[in-house]
This record gives structure tokens, C-alpha cells and sequence, in this order.
């Protein structure tokens, strides 16, 4: 028999199996900041720094205030490495072997193109190992080369950058860290422990365990769900979540108003309520597949950094606001490092926001800005709660 879960009980399901809705007590610290990504599975990263870095915030819209440290503790040290999970992430280190069958197909599409850089560009291929071989760990930009020179902004990578990255996909090389947030490349046997280089993990298994892994990440989730988290196919993803279901992990449910079939994880949390206050980053889980943030809140979302100027509906680095178990709205935040303030660049509601939203939002916005070590918050006067939000920032 499929149980019916409503449409708050699902919201409260995966807010909970993210995370929300925990007392963390203390500040916390490396234990509780490896419970959140072992939780998660993953941390998405992304380059922008116009408020903070993407991976660092999970873990404050979830855990409160702590350390940035103690997280690069964590994501650089030896239980955790960078690959193309969802997108570029930090995922554990036992993660690793799951995608090598991903590696595989990276490396085999780009040799049956003729026309590809990798096919092109065998010899700097072949020369980028040997140097790492030679010299062991180094940035991109510490590799001495006529090819090292960038061909155009922003992407315009080099040939070497690009041979890295390309090796980097294919698993032939891997992160040793990061310098100044540029990636540290070398060769597995320079890095992964005799556990993780060589453990084979067949396809069809390494799929499963992925797809048990967003399962327990999202709590509940239809197939699209379960497929994008690790940004599989459904073709490999569709028979794990079958055979999930015959194992009893995974349990069918119907949600109410979901147009999809839906699965509910056995060991999921079914919460009466969830309580929190937090600013998402737009690569956090609970919003990067953006069909599920509609159908789970009704938020439609979309990032404008790539939008030009003129045509940004809501800003330039659009923050979804959650209060309990609602996304009430979005503000578009700058840390100004050097004048000290966090800006508000834009502040916008959902309609019919909960009573006090502009008060919680403002205590919020506080703790963000001590927890960046700034003196005060501003808020310009754009958007449909840029007059709310600075009155109750200006109150006592």
C-alpha cells in the first residue's frame, strides 16, 4: 500500500533530512561540521565571492555561526576531495570510487571527438602528467609553460589549465587542495590512500549507493529529484531507485499535488515542525534543482549572475530566505570588506510572508554580518521589502 503524505509534511521531511530543525548548541565545531557533509553528501562549490564562497554556507544556514577554518579543516583535509558530484563539490573521500564510471565516460567522449581539445592535445596531455610526476602537487599557475597563458577573460583558460582539467575529470589527476581557492592538482597515488586508488566499483552499484545517498540527503523526492543530485541518468538511476524499493530503503509515496511518483527514505524523520532561520545559497540543496523548489515551496527561483544588468529581475547575488519550513523571500547581499558593512542590494517577499518576517530577517541579517565579522548591515531601497527590512534594522 503507498501512503499519502501532504504537501507540509513532505516540506518538513526534506528540511529535516537536510539539516534544519536541529539545536546546535555550542559553536560549532569539526565533529558536528563532518556529521552536516556526511548528512549532505556533498558540498557544491562555486567561485563567486561577492558575499561568501557557495560551500561555506550550508553549514551556517543550518549549524549558526563558526569558524570558516574549521571547515577547510574538514574539506582539505584527508577525509574529503573535490570531483564533479552535482557540480564541482567536496564530497567525501569513500565518494571518490563511485565516480570513476562517471571518469570513464569523461574520458571516452572526449577521445571519440576528433575534433576535441583532449584528441588535439595528447602531448601536453602526457606532459602535464610527467611534471606532476616530477615536481608532485601544483597549481595551474605554478606550472612553467610557453601554453600557460590565458586565451580570454573570466574562463579563457590556458592549455595547461585546460590538460589539468581535463585530467581532473578523467580521474588521472585529483585535488590536493586549494591555494588562495585555486585548485592543487595530483596524481592519485600522490594523494588518495592504498583504500580509495584501488577500489573498482562496478556501475550499476556505484549508481546505487549514489542514488541511496541523495535518497537519505533529500529525505523525500521524486525520481528527478534522486536523479539530480549527483546529476545522473536515468537510465543507470531509475533500476537503483527500483531495487532501492525492493530492499525496503526506499518507500513509494504520493504527495499531494505532485504531479510524480515520490520515494520517502526509511530511515527519514517525519517532524511536526521545523524551526529555523536561515539565508540558502543559491548552490545549496534545498534549491539548485529548481523545479523542486517550486514544487516543495512554491519559489520560483533562478540565479542572475550570468544575466546582464538590465535584464535582473531580483539582483546580482540572490539569497532565498527561509524561515521554518517557508522560503519568504530573497535578498541580493555584497560583503563590503572594506567599508565592513553587509549590503543589501535588493530585499523582496513572497506573498502573504508569516507575521514578524521583517524582525527575523533583520536578527538574521545581524548574525550574518558578525558571523563576517562586520560592523553593521545597510539596505538600499529596491525591492518589495527594502522599506520593511530597514526600519527593523533600525529599530533598538
Amino acid at each position: 500500500m503507498v501512503a499519502t503524505i501532504s504537501p507540509g509534511l513532505a516540506r518538513r521531511v526534506a528540511l529535516g533530512a537536510q539539516g534544519f530543525g536541529r539545536a546546535s548548541g555550542s559553536q560549532p565545531g569539526v565533529r558536528q561540521l563532518n556529521a552536516l557533509v556526511g548528512r549532505l553528501g556533498l558540498l557544491q562549490i562555486d567561485s563567486v565571492n561577492v558575499f561568501e564562497r557557495s560551500h561555506y554556507m550550508p553549514a551556517f544556514s543550518r549549524l549558526g555561526a563558526y569558524d570558516k577554518a574549521e571547515l577547510d579543516r574538514v574539506t582539505y583535509g584527508k577525509r574529503m576531495i573535490e570531483y564533479w558530484a552535482h557540480e564541482a563539490s567536496f564530497i567525501p573521500l569513500e565518494t571518490l570510487p563511485l565516480m570513476r564510471w562517471r571518469m570513464n565516460d569523461y574520458r571516452v567522449r572526449a577521445l571519440a571527438e576528433s575534433d576535441s581539445w583532449a584528441a588535439a592535445n595528447p602531448q601536453m596531455i602526457s606532459w602535464l602528467l610527467a611534471e606532476l610526476a616530477e615536481k608532485g602537487p601544483l597549481a595551474a599557475s605554478a606550472i612553467e609553460h610557453e601554453s600557460n597563458v590565458r586565451n580570454g577573460p573570466w574562463w579563457g583558460w590556458s592549455d595547461v589549465k585546460r590538460g589539468l582539467e581535463t585530467l581532473f575529470r578523467w580521474g588521472d589527476v585529483v585535488t590536493a587542495g586549494r591555494t588562495r581557492f585555486e585548485r592543487v592538482y595530483a596524481l592519485p597515488s600522490q594523494v588518495l590512500p592504498p583504500a580509495i586508488l584501488d577500489a573498482e566499483v562496478p556501475r550499476a552499484e556505484a549508481v546505487r549507493q549514489l542514488v541511496s545517498i541523495a535518497a537519505r540527503a533529500h529525505g523525500i523526492g521524486t525520481a528527478a529529484d534522486l536523479v539530480d543530485y549527483f546529476r545522473l541518468k536515468g537510465v543507470d538511476a531509475l533500476p537503483a531507485i527500483h531495487e532501492l524499493e525492493e530492499s525496503g530503503e526506499l518507500l513509494p509515496v504520493t504527495v499531494a499535488g505532485w504531479q510524480k511518483p515520490a520515494w520517502l527514505h526509511r530511515d527519514a524523520r517525519l517532524p511536526r515542525r521545523i524551526e529555523a532561520d536561515a539565508l540558502l545559497t543559491p548552490f545549496d540543496p534545498v534549491v539548485w534543482l529548481r523545479s523542486r523548489a517550486e514544487r516543495m515551496f512554491d519559489f520560483h527561483y533562478r540565479i542572475e549572475i550570468y544575466t546582464p544588468e538590465p535584464k535582473r529581475v531580483f539582483g546580482y547575488y540572490v539569497l532565498p530566505v527561509l524561515l521554518d519550513e517557508r522560503i519568504v523571500g530573497r535578498v541580493d547581499l555584497k560583503n563590503d570588506r572594506q567599508a565592513g558593512l553587509l549590503r543589501v542590494q535588493a530585499a523582496w517577499i513572497e506573498p502573504n510572508p508569516p507575521d514578524g518576517t521583517a524582525e527575523r530577517l533583520a536578527a538574521l541579517l545581524r548574525r550574518t554580518a558578525a558571523w563576517q565579522n562586520l560592523s553593521d548591515v545597510t539596505v538600499a531601497p529596491r525591492g518589495s521589502f527594502a522599506a520593511p527590512l530597514a526600519a527593523a534594522l533600525a529599530a533598538p
